[in-house]
């Protein structure tokens, strides 16, 4: 009758969140270096392969403008501050002192909104976790159109150096993506060790073939001087405008230096940026334009493959379909986590989590999400089929997602760190001045009866975000209903102790989400079989708002209630996924023990009805319904042996 234990987070229960240092720790030069390569092929990887499509963007695109030598340094120059101003003033510099646990992107974001300081509340902070949700929402648009843009720009390379390849560039596109996804399953450890030294090689060759034609035509380095980009603008004013929206591509990928910000740290993080990243895109960029100037009267189709010719063309689009299959891999982590996460925190249903790693415990897999991103990826090349059509979407759910994070932003500053209200203010104006540009250039794509499909992106947050606050709102009311039917612990003890059960041997776990209180599904096996275990377990899994817990932390409470009863509960992070086995087995240094072959699971399980009563819309109470049928069943998600699990069912009303 009990609704399994799943984490419930509120905007109160973010109160719990700390900041102490959770990432990876650099005990040696080599630790650090190997941190900064990995962090080459992980962090980068997306805004490292933007050069292949940017530049060609901005002059051949929708609204793309004449190569001319003050367009092209006025570009070049959009390009360059672009990159100083939201990589690494925002991001670098500010957004990624907000660390929870060592965690970044806007999930931790949300959680130090939550703890704020003791002597002040966060104003809205319901709306702001909405906002926030949507930014998240928003990252699996970007999942999907992430993995298809760079991976079909680096095969159109092929067109340079024969139009017979035009009519296979998407057979062979779809192919590498389908051989990326079905990779998935064997886990990031497989091809993990190459990534770090693929993009590291590829920095240094986008680097290689640039520096020549600055050499030749030194004048591009002019585009540094902002006032070429402000010429640029008061110029080309509205059509101006309309080009930031090719302009952002550069700096796709910049949310990956905060949300990944776990995995490798702060410094190996900047240290790569300042040390190959940074030099070598600028270096491309700045290549690509020097072309431009160099072959005004005949431009090449795309600046960066016109960087090389001959023979080079070849290896150059096979490191450049590498790098992109590695920039791809990435996103498709990132959504990974992101599930777990929304998962554990209470806003998606259950799902398969398959742990591909036996040292590294953020290695995961799920199938559902990877299926659903491969349909997608290749459903979106085979209907667009050109990576013009596919930037026009891209820029959208980058710069909403950046928007969101500078706004988050400014009340961590000031109700977190205490920063001056004017001071966080004055910041966050110039943050947004550059998302809400870049991101209002965009707004030109969001209407459906176009060839844009800046729509696209916005549906796909739009039904993620949909689905994320119904289901979030569904267990609200079935947790209603579990408080509702859940007798206090001490008066069903005392009950007992007068009026003694039948025991049988055996232990029974019971899983239950209110550690004080007897479960519904406790209440439901004793009413109608009469009978008790000699040995019962109350079992209680909680989710803390920190990305992972220590084994030897985990368990947090064994406490003999006597007649038999023990009250267990476990502490898992919002990034782990809860054993069951192994916190009973932890149990047994605690003084519980426990014969795992002798030992029965109850778990609830509701039949939802859907009914007119207030609270909820109709349609919500449908797709959470569904939503429920098709959630990982409670056994799988906390590992339960099959054999072992006794499921009581309920009828619920919604």
């Amino acid at each position: 009758m009990a609704v399994p234990p799943e984490p419930r987070p509120s905007v109160g229960d973010l109160s719990a969140l700390g900041h102490d240092a959770h990432g990876p720790k650099a005990e040696s030069t080599a630790d650090f270096s190997r941190l900064a390569l990995g962090a080459l092929g992980v962090v980068y990887g997306d805004i490292g392969t933007s050069p292949l499509y940017a530049i060609k963007e901005c002059f051949a695109g929708t609204h793309g403008v004449a190569p001319t030598p003050e367009n092209v340094l006025g570009i070049l120059s959009l390009v360059f501050w672009s990159l100083l101003l939201v990589v690494v003033a925002k991001y670098l510099t500010f957004i990624m002192r907000a660390s929870n646990h060592g965690e970044g992107g806007i999930l931790a974001l949300l959680a130090l909104l939550g703890r704020g300081r003791r002597d002040a509340n966060v104003p809205g902070l319901g709306g702001l976790v909405l906002l926030g949700l949507f930014g998240a929402a928003l990252l699996y648009g970007d999942g999907i159109i992430t993995p298809a843009i760079p991976v079909l720009s680096a095969v159109a390379g092929l067109e340079g150096a024969t139009a017979g390849f035009k009519p296979f560039v998407v057979v062979i596109t779809v192919g590498v993506l389908i051989g990326l996804f079905l990779m998935q399953r064997r886990g990031t450890d497989a091809v993990g060790a190459i990534f770090g030294p693929a993009m590291l090689l590829w920095f240094v060759t986008i680097a290689a073939i640039g520096l020549p034609w600055i050499i030749r035509r030194p004048e591009v380095l002019a585009a540094m001087s902002p006032h070429h980009a402000i010429g640029f603008m008061m110029h080309h004013r509205w059509h101006g405008f309309l080009v930031l929206g090719a302009v952002v591509l550069c700096i796709t990928g910049g949310e990956a230096l905060y949300a990944d910000m776990g995995h490798f740290g702060r410094k190996p993080i900047r240290w790569a940026w300042y040390v190959v990243v940074f030099p070598c895109l600028l270096v491309n960029y700045f290549g690509q334009g020097a072309l431009l100037l160099a072959s005004r009267d005949d431009p090449p189709a795309n600046p960066f493959y016109g960087l090389v010719s001959g023979w080079m063309l070849y290896p150059l689009v096979v490191l450049a379909t590498v790098a992109a299959v590695v920039a791809s891999q990435a996103l498709i982590s990132g959504a990974y986590s992101l599930t777990q996460q929304a998962v554990q925190l209470g806003y998606c249903p259950r799902v398969a989590i398959v742990h591909t790693s036996g040292h590294a415990e953020g290695q995961i897999f799920i199938p559902e999400i990877n299926n659903m991103l491969m349909v997608a990826c290749v459903t979106l090349v085979i209907t667009l089929r050109e990576s013009e059509k596919m930037a026009a979407a891209y820029g959208i759910a980058v710069t909403g997602t950046m928007s969101i994070t500078s706004i988050l932003f400014y009340f961590v500053a000031v109700h977190k760190w205490g920063w001056h209200k004017a001071a966080a203010l004055g910041l966050t104006v110039v943050f947004m001045a550059v998302d809400l540009a870049f991101f209002t250039s965009n707004a030109a794509k969001i209407y459906l009866v176009s060839p844009h499909y800046g729509w696209f992106p916005l549906v796909i947050g739009a039904v993620v975000f949909v689905i994320m606050t119904t289901w979030k709102k569904g267990r609200d009311r079935l947790y209603a209903f579990i408080r509702e039917s859940t007798l206090p612990l001490e008066l069903f003890m005392a009950d007992l102790a007068v009026h003694p059960p039948h025991r049988v041997k055996g232990t029974a776990v019971f899983m239950t989400s209110n550690p004080e209180g007897a479960p519904p599904v406790l209440l439901h096996h004793f009413k109608h079989n009469k009978v008790l275990h000699q040995q019962v377990v109350l079992l209680s899994i909680i989710t803390a708002h920190e990305p992972e817990i220590e084994s030897p932390d985990r368990l947090t409470r064994v406490k003999d209630l006597g007649q038999g009863f023990y009250q267990v509960t476990a502490k898992y992070g919002f990034m782990q996924t809860p054993n069951v086995l192994d916190v009973l087995t932890a149990c047994e240094g605690a003084g519980l023990a426990i014969d795992r072959a002798d030992t029965s699971f109850f778990l609830g399980r509701e039949t939802l009805l859907i009914t007119r009563r207030p609270g909820m819309s109709k349609w919500r109470k449908v797709l959470f319904a569904f939503l429920s049928r098709n959630a990982r069943p409670a056994n799988a998600f906390f590992r339960l042996p099959p054999n072992r699990v006794v499921e009581l069912g309920t009828q619920i009303e919604l």
